[in-house]
């Protein structure tokens, strides 16, 4: 059993549609994927049509939190999509991402990065506004010349020079809504500080005394050393030690499959440990 509980599509920020992820899913000898677009659970319907024999489609999102000033992020499976008060916090942040993508492109023009808000919509299409978006305009405008550079202090890191905050949930808060709509929920990426912050043990206790169901041991972006770690805590906790690509198409290289959870893992959240 292969399992990839981590994917982006055009829904959000990836670069493929999602019919293009469950092909390049299958594939890459994948079982299971799960989509997981940013905030958004509009590619969903696209991806089951797409759907290759052999491949379960794990439903999913990635649920935009913060805390204590810093950029925290959810993944939630299995909960029901039409749940309206995850509906209507889901709605709220994607219109903050509209409007903090908006500002940061003017932010950019300010700074001489030649980037119209016009030609940021365009790239992200019918797909949740977000900054790699502006990254991709700020390369086709020859301002830097790849994605990973728009996000420093020059830039729009978090920090940064054209970077505008804007609205996220709690995670505790995300964790009961995800289980109120029946889901299950992990902590995404918790030990990438390139990501702003590598979040602490203590607030993993407490997130898993909130009702989080897992945690994301094994991403690209972490070390050998980050994941033994994160395996031990998951452990103690009786987390989910989860894993997925955190695939985004060309953005990072096309790399479904490279990261998967272990069948005892996806057995414990598809049951709906941590769920209502």
């Amino acid at each position: 059993m292969r399992a990839d509980l981590h994917s982006h599509s055009t829904a959000s920020d990836g670069t493929d549609p999602p019919a293009e992820v469950m092909r390049r899913a299958r594939a890459a000898g994948l079982d299971a994927i799960a989509l997981t677009d940013h905030d958004t659970v509009a590619g969903h319907d696209a991806a089951r049509a797409a759907l290759p024999p052999g491949l379960t489609l794990v439903p999913g999102m990635e649920l935009s939190c913060r805390l204590d000033g810093h950029s925290v992020h959810l993944l939630g499976y299995l909960f029901d999509p039409a749940d309206l008060e995850l509906s209507a916090e889901t709605a709220k942040i994607r219109e903050s991402r509209l409007h903090r993508a908006e500002a940061m492109a003017a932010r950019l023009a300010e700074l001489g990065a030649p980037v119209t808000w016009e030609r940021v919509r365009a790239i992200a299409g019918d797909g949740v506004v977000g900054r790699p978006h502006l990254a991709r305009a700020m390369v086709e405008a020859g301002v830097i010349e790849s994605p990973e550079q728009a996000f420093g202090p020059d830039w729009i890191g978090t920090g940064g020079r054209a970077y505008v905050p804007r609205y996220a949930l709690d995670p505790s808060r995300a964790i009961a809504l995800i289980r109120a709509a029946g889901g299950v929920s992990v902590l995404a990426h918790p030990a990438v500080p390139a990501r702003g912050w590598t979040i602490p043990d203590e607030v993993v206790v407490r997130l898993a005394g909130a009702g989080l169901g897992g945690l994301e041991v094994s991403h690209p972006d972490h070390d050998h050393s980050q994941r033994l770690r994160l395996a031990a805590l998951a452990a103690s906790l009786g987390l989910a030690a989860s894993g997925g690509s955190d695939d985004h198409g060309s953005l990072t290289g096309h790399r479904l499959g490279c990261e998967t959870v272990s069948p005892e893992a996806y057995e414990q959240l598809m049951s709906g440990v941590g769920g209502v």
